[in-house]
């Protein structure tokens, strides 16, 4: 149907359309997002999405860089899941290089991921929110997502641009003391879901806002390519930490929440409970840690591994290694490799294609944001005007990402 042109409904007594924009500077679009809505009335007949406002390419920028330089472009992606996207990087190229890390770098790239997810929905949870009008659970979420940055900060030494990982390990170790902060975070953390249950689950108007709004099948999602929440509150129990496991995911024990009709408050139901078990797997993960104090962090491969200072100042091999790597970077083999993580926002995949030089000749991102945007025009027609801002928060979009 043409822009502009007339509906039809139960009696065919529709006036002319209007065309309205909410963004590319509007609140509830979550960044740099252009909704142009086709109305009949307060009703949506159809919603264009226009992105591009906030294009960096990333992809064609890191074709030109070193595999380690390359993890600050993925801290600009889904800058709120940074150290998710670190690893995602991280295991792609040692995908490529065929080398195994670690056990105490397995369970810290665990942690890492873990807190980028319960990061990530309390920014989702809070703004949402304030986009359906209920400011308290904005406050709590913002209260607990300081606490997990502090320690992300930390760690890295960055609030967002963490730039956590190195090709065959970490940029540095956790500090002494900081799995204390984390227990505490663990301990005390399910007191506020509890309390962010009480007051949505069963309130009249969240559910009135949210339950049979933008709904939308298992078939339809899948073949839209969902993932993540997205996928998951349509019924559909995908978890690539379960259904293709990294970093050893299948010895933790936790849960893979779904919904069954795939609408706004599904997707909360979702992202509430993956929170609570995201709690879970850091607990695990902190006894596992404390079992390998003292285990070597990095692989022990001076190709891809900088040594020491000390070493680099007292033994001449050390020093060339040290050299070579900074001026000429990690040489991967000839070949290609995809590697797809579970991010808070779904199926992250970084496919790098290489020639055999420290630089890929390509480098391609499977951006969830992007993919699950594809969906909205689809979850909008037919809902009210209103319900437009609840659809489009509960597909929990980022910009870097997809514009990248």
């Amino acid at each position: 149907m043409p822009l502009g042109a007339p509906g039809r409904g139960e009696d065919d007594l529709h006036g002319e359309h209007m065309l309205i924009n909410i963004g590319p500077q509007h609140p509830a679009t979550h960044g740099v997002l252009r909704l142009v809505i086709e109305l009949d009335g307060e009703r949506v007949v159809r919603v264009i999405p226009h992105i591009g406002y906030l294009h960096s390419g990333f992809e064609k920028l890191g074709e030109y860089r070193q595999y380690n330089q390359i993890v600050p472009l993925t801290d600009r992606t889904d800058y709120l899941a940074p150290m998710a996207n670190n690893v995602c990087l991280a295991l792609a190229a040692e995908k490529l290089l065929g080398i195994a890390i670690t056990e105490r770098c397995q369970v810290l790239r665990v942690i890492a991921c873990e807190m980028s997810r319960i990061i990530s929905h309390l920014v989702w949870l809070g703004t949402t929110g304030i986009d359906l009008g209920a400011f308290t659970p904005f406050l709590w979420s913002f209260q607990q997502r300081e606490r997990i940055y502090d320690l992300q900060e930390s760690w890295t030494g960055a609030r967002l641009t963490t730039s956590l990982t190195r090709v065959g390990g970490m940029m540095a170790d956790v500090p002494e003391g900081w799995e204390a902060g984390l227990r505490d975070f663990c301990r005390t953390f399910p007191t506020t879901l509890r309390e962010v249950d009480t007051m949505f689950t069963r309130n009249a108007i969240w559910i009135g806002r949210t339950q049979g709004v933008g709904a939308m099948s298992a078939t339809d999602a899948v073949n839209y390519s969902l993932s993540g929440p997205m996928l998951r509150a349509s019924g559909v129990p995908f978890d690539v930490r379960k259904d293709r496991p990294y970093l050893g995911y299948e010895t933790y024990d936790f849960d893979v929440p779904v919904g069954e009709h795939g609408d706004v408050y599904d997707r909360y139901r979702v992202r509430l409970e993956e929170m609570s078990q995201s709690t879970r797997i850091l607990d695990q993960a902190l006894d596992r840690l404390a079992k390998l104090a003292g285990a070597p962090l990095n692989v022990d491969d001076a190709r891809v591994i900088l040594p020491t200072k000390s070493q680099a100042m007292s033994d001449m091999e050390s020093m060339i290694h040290h050299f070579k790597q900074v001026m000429e970077g990690v040489k991967t083999p000839p070949g290609e490799a995809y590697l797809p993580i579970e991010n808070p926002k779904g199926e992250l995949g970084y496919y790098f294609v290489s020639d055999g030089t420290a630089k890929p000749v390509r480098w391609r991102i499977r951006p969830p944001s992007f993919i699950n945007l594809a969906a909205l025009p689809t979850l909008c027609v037919g809902a009210l005007l209103s319900d437009v801002i609840a659809i489009n928060a509960s597909v929990d979009i980022v910009m870097g990402e997809i514009d990248r």
